[in-house]
């Protein structure tokens, strides 16, 4: 990201501002002059020709001011993208560990006795079990399966033939 020179921006606006005063001051001195005697084509004129001066200048610090903005905007599109790029790295962990976690807990359960895994299993979230029951061989899931109250048997096996469902269950 390239920085603006802060003196460069003061420059400009100091040379505009220099500018408009040098190409005023003819018309601020006939106005000094007498402004109560000023006639209406006189006051007329002088906006007339003060006009462009200032419209150049509102341009100016307008466009500075765009400038000014436009920088803190793209400050603030780097530190976003900073944190973007932080918590995918955080994510990517995340997932690695929670795929490393699943297949031991499924290959804890794999090696547990049916009945002892059916009486855990029970007590675990629903949603839990399912998932973890989809992972396990079929034999194997079969045998859990029978060896739970047949309430919740019918529970995960409900989740478990929603979850292979081709379309969105909702």
């Amino acid at each position: 990201m390239s920085r603006r020179n802060p003196l460069k921006k003061f420059a400009t606006g100091a040379f505009a501002g220099v500018l408009l005063a040098a190409q005023l001051a003819p018309l601020h001195a006939l106005a000094a002059e007498n402004p109560a005697t000023m006639k209406p084509a006189e006051v007329e004129r002088f906006c007339a020709n003060i006009a462009d001066a200032a419209r150049d200048r509102r341009y100016a610090l307008q466009a500075m001011e765009l400038e000014k903005l436009k920088g803190e905007v793209d400050e603030r599109i780097e530190a976003l993208e900073q944190k973007r790029a932080d918590y995918e790295g955080w994510l990517q962990r995340r997932n690695i560990f929670l795929a490393q976690a699943e297949a031991g807990i499924v290959e804890i359960y794999s090696s547990m006795r049916p009945d002892a895994a059916a009486e855990r299993l029970a007590e675990v979230r629903v949603e839990l079990a399912a998932a973890i029951l989809m992972k396990l061989e079929p034999r194997t899931a079969g045998i859990i399966l029978n060896e739970m109250n047949s309430k919740s048997a019918a529970t995960l096996t409900t989740i478990i033939a929603s979850a292979a469902r081709p379309e969105d269950p909702s």
